[in-house]
């Protein structure tokens, strides 16, 4: 099966070339990359020209600010065909080695969805569930973008991800569109869930930390921005009315669960943003964009 990475960028081009530096030898003939440029696109451009150049088959493109938008981008732009397709950020190292793991994962016909897990430089961000076991409404949540893999069938099928939701999206719901993604999809499509591959351990990629290298006041504006998704996602997606309390009130000890540099403090951001996307209101700074560079 051929695999198709699909990149949005604000235009760091360092982040880009040690990404793609990460991928060389790595990728099959008819595999891709695409760059969606959200700014700095002739710098983007010339990074992808560089690396072509070094025999890795990316492409630049380029679409409006935000996250979700830039993936639908990035798909219908690739070549037409089947691809499985995986959303690394800008700033994901692939390991020596890890394409072939990915590969040998979702090789055969059944494959239509799965994931693994992503690495910051404090561990694994998440712990997936041992093979065999169905996707719910309650594992969804071990999932992170960048872990996604989905056949590109699939993805079209569901309508990709709602641009209305996402980092840079022009709604206050600033994350959760992973969880989005997937929830739509076992809604659509019931085998989804049954037939989710949850890859080994062993199978992962390395990246940064949702609040590194921040200031204070901009790790709690991104604090407050992804509460706000998530809890607008609980709302949306119907959990119960208990799990969307606990999970409200969750977000104050946010702090206490979470390594530097975030603080005990920083509960009170999540906290906020949680309750926000939960009634559907936001308080204060309407429009609090996550990402900004």
């Amino acid at each position: 099966m051929n695999i198709a990475l699909v990149v949005t960028t604000l235009g760091r081009v360092e982040a880009l070339r040690t990404l793609l530096t990460s991928l060389e030898g790595q990728l099959a003939q008819q595999d891709r990359i695409v760059l969606v440029a959200q700014s700095n696109h002739d710098e983007v451009s010339a990074v992808a020209e560089q690396f072509v150049t070094r025999g890795v088959p990316v492409v630049a493109t380029r679409s409006e600010r935000g996250a979700s938008l830039g993936r639908n981008t990035g798909v219908a732009a690739l070549p037409s065909g089947e691809f499985v397709i995986n959303f690394p950020n800008d700033t994901t190292v692939f390991p020596a080695g890890m394409m072939d793991r990915i590969r040998v994962g979702v090789r055969g016909p059944s494959f239509v969805a799965g994931a693994f897990t992503s690495w910051d430089e404090r561990g694994p961000k998440t712990q997936l569930p041992p093979a065999g076991t169905p996707m719910d409404r309650w594992n969804v949540w071990a999932v992170i973008e960048i872990g996604i893999l989905m056949r590109r069938s699939l993805f079209e099928e569901i309508g990709g991800f709602d641009e209305a939701i996402g980092p840079g999206a022009s709604t206050p719901w600033q994350v959760a569109e992973g969880t989005d993604l997937l929830l739509r999809a076992v809604r659509d499509r019931p085998d989804v869930a049954h037939g989710f591959t949850w890859l080994p351990h062993g199978v992962y990629v390395e990246g940064i930390s949702t609040a590194f290298g921040l200031t204070t006041r901009e790790r709690r504006r991104k604090m407050r921005a992804y509460g706000r998704g998530t809890g607008r996602m609980i709302a949306v997606h119907r959990y119960p009315m208990w799990w969307r309390a606990a999970f409200t009130l969750a977000g104050l000890f946010y702090g206490f669960r979470n390594a530097a540099p975030v603080t005990i403090a920083d509960g009170w951001s999540m906290f906020a943003g949680r309750l926000e996307g939960a009634i559907g209101r936001t308080f204060g700074q309407h429009q609090l964009v996550s990402t900004t560079r």
